[in-house]
């Protein structure tokens, strides 16, 4: 199976054009100050870039990545950058939605297989009748008391199902991994433009 088929998920790759008469030298050289961050190391020969980042800090503009190689190319319209990164943040933020829908359905799962034991039920039943043949206190009907009123059977049905429901609900789970595939979503393009206008600025001297 070709990796190209699926590595794109947290590969990002591209490529620009450098300015007519730019060497991949100067090219470099206006590039190096993005890799001199906290937390980054990087390689450099005299067409290629290589750099990896650990524990990165949030104000790294390429934080976001973890590590990547940036090669320059002559063509027949000129030179070109081609770069090619890599994101451990986008492969989990795609996995998380894969996740909780697998919580979810598990959660399903378990609500169909649990049943209310017949001996409780049996129980209930005969606490029920219980509850209903049980007289009035003497003081309370010779003061004229109502008798309580007892919940219908429907109403405790309706409020066991409830209680069931919400205990194997698996909405929770369905709305983190819709959050998560926005994000990833979002993410995977916003940060392809980001750091494609990052390089843009950086070898115009921006």
């Amino acid at each position: 199976m070709n990796s190209r088929l699926i590595d794109w998920i947290w590969h990002v790759r591209g490529s620009l054009s450098l300015a007519p008469g730019q060497s991949g030298a100067e090219a470099f050289d206006r590039l190096d100050p993005l890799f001199r961050q906290a937390g980054t190391s990087h390689e450099r020969t005299n067409d290629t870039l290589t750099f990896r980042k650990k524990d990165q800090a949030a104000q790294d503009r390429m934080s976001v990545f973890d590590g990547g190689v940036l090669r320059i190319e002559n063509g027949r319209a000129g030179s070109v950058l081609h770069y090619h990164l890599t994101s451990r943040a986008l492969l989990c933020c795609f996995l998380a939605p894969l996740l909780f829908l697998a919580f979810a359905q598990l959660t399903v799962a378990l609500g169909k297989l649990e049943k209310p034991p017949a001996e409780a039920s049996d129980a209930s039943k005969k606490g029920g009748k219980k509850d209903a043949d049980m007289p009035m206190n003497p003081i309370d009907k010779a003061l004229g008391a109502p008798a309580p009123e007892k919940p219908a059977k429907g109403e405790k049905d309706g409020e066991k199902a409830r209680d069931g429901d919400k205990s194997h609900s698996p909405t929770a789970a369905y709305v983190f991994a819709a959050i998560f595939a926005v994000l990833y979503l979002v993410g995977r393009i916003l940060e392809s433009r980001l750091v494609r206008t990052l390089f843009r600025k950086s070898l115009l001297g921006a």
